[in-house]
């Protein structure tokens, strides 16, 4: 989204609470593959389409959600929810997020056997992994892509460091997000304070 264009503030009525519960049902239906899968969905439908948050909210949101416990989506959901709506939007947005994983489960235990044993399942399955596995490389290249673009060398740093740290010394995944968010943390006040 560009900078310069306006959020829209969107009149909370019961076509709002309509377009929220449908949009995050939407999303929660193709999220598959994990946490960083939502990030397009979410900048696709509540930056790009409606304008009622901006990037930097969208990746701010995320990002507390994926430092929360438990599942991203709806840590993401209630969130959002909140954010637009209050109490009310939160249940709305989190039962949005919610449903779509309780009719596929359902759905699933009742037919366990079928798609268990049916080759071409386990295909459309490989097929929708890829597919998150590219949204996601595509999620990491635009943040990188951004950081370079500002400029801002510590966030740089700290992406560079996070990958070798996973990716060539097999750290804990959690552990680094956590010295990531004390480095930021740490960085920050000394900012403030010059």
């Amino acid at each position: 989204m560009d900078e310069q264009q306006e959020l829209v503030v969107p009149q909370r009525d019961a076509h709002f609470f309509w377009i929220l519960f449908k949009s995050t049902f939407i999303i929660s239906a193709f999220t598959v593959g994990g946490g960083f899968v939502i990030i397009p969905l979410l900048k696709a439908k509540y930056v790009d389409e409606y304008h009622w948050i901006d990037d930097k909210t969208a990746l701010d949101m995320v990002a507390i959600a994926q430092s929360m416990p438990g599942i991203v989506a709806a840590n993401s959901a209630i969130i959002l929810g909140y954010r637009m709506a209050g109490i009310l939007g939160t249940i709305v947005a989190l039962v949005a997020t919610v449903l779509p994983c309780l009719i596929t489960l359902t759905i699933i235990s009742y037919c366990y056997d079928f798609f268990i044993q049916n080759n071409i399942i386990k295909m459309i399955l490989k097929g929708m992994q890829c597919g998150a596995t590219a949204l996601i490389v595509n999620v990491g290249i635009n943040l990188l892509v951004k950081q370079v673009k500002k400029m801002y060398i510590l966030p740089i740093l700290i992406i560079i460091a996070t990958f070798i740290g996973n990716a060539v010394f097999n750290l804990n995944i959690m552990a680094l997000i956590l010295v990531d968010g004390l480095i930021g943390l740490m960085f920050m006040r000394a900012a403030k304070y010059n």
